[in-house]
């Protein structure tokens, strides 16, 4: 097993040529004593699977780019993308390696590369300046400073507040979209003062209300999202007659 990079550098020096290196499951954890000792060696190197291995730096990750043919990369479980998202880990290696074509197997494409040195600035943009790595630098200079992405919260909404129409009064109630008519009956018998098998309720969605009226909410187990109630929308309760 190599334990250090002088390991490495007597490989590199008995065969300059290696197109191949495989430094898998080995004890290493850093790349070269420096830029220049590091690009030095290996001028050939297409190559270099790095699974396992002890690295733990993004200088160390940076110092791919000092082999000029290197093509592929294998980083899988090392102890620097630990505490990353898969997400994370893959865009932030790709954007710091713009010369490799494959990462952990998987060919990159020029969408993918794009995304991911997107990704990268907006991942370090609210660092201290004094932190961000040259190759943030490198990337504003080609796309610009980028807009955070904009949050969607994607959820359904589980509460709507509803105008509740009785006898020409009008009431503000807030009520879940999880409950069913019955719940919201039961709720509204406080509000009117009616009991529940004596109201009948209407749904007005204000947005297509003059297009299609009131919907009268017949079944008592249907649940209330699916009427795709939201804030503002009109429940109107109109009593049952003999």
């Amino acid at each position: 097993l190599f334990r250090s990079w002088a390991e490495i550098h007597k490989l590199g020096q008995m065969f300059p040529g290696l197109g191949t290196l495989i430094l898998a499951n080995n004890h290493l954890t850093s790349i070269g004593d420096s830029q220049g000792d590091v690009a030095q060696l290996f001028q050939n190197l297409r190559s270099i699977n790095l699974h396992n291995s002890g690295l733990n730096s993004w200088e160390d990750i940076d110092k791919l780019n000092l082999f000029p043919k290197l093509e592929e990369v294998r980083l899988l479980g090392i102890p620097l993308l630990q505490h990353y998202s898969e997400e994370e880990r893959r865009s932030l290696i790709i954007a710091r390696l713009p010369s490799i074509g494959v990462l952990n197997g998987s060919k990159i494409t020029e969408g993918e590369r794009v995304d991911a040195e997107r990704f990268f600035i907006r991942y370090y943009m609210n660092g201290p300046d004094e932190e961000l790595p040259d190759r943030y630098h490198e990337l504003v200079k080609h796309y610009g400073k980028l807009e955070p992405l904009a949050e969607v919260d994607l959820r359904p909404q589980s509460r709507a507040k509803v105008e509740v129409h009785f006898e020409g009064k009008v009431e503000v109630v807030n009520i879940s979209l999880d409950h069913t008519v019955a719940d919201l009956k039961k709720q509204l018998r406080t509000v009117v003062q009616l009991a529940t098998a004596n109201m009948r309720l209407y749904y007005i969605d204000k947005e297509v209300a003059e297009a299609f009226g009131p919907e009268e909410m017949k079944f008592n187990t249907r649940a209330l999202h699916s009427y795709s109630i939201r804030d503002g929308d009109e429940i109107h309760v109109v009593p049952k007659t003999k």
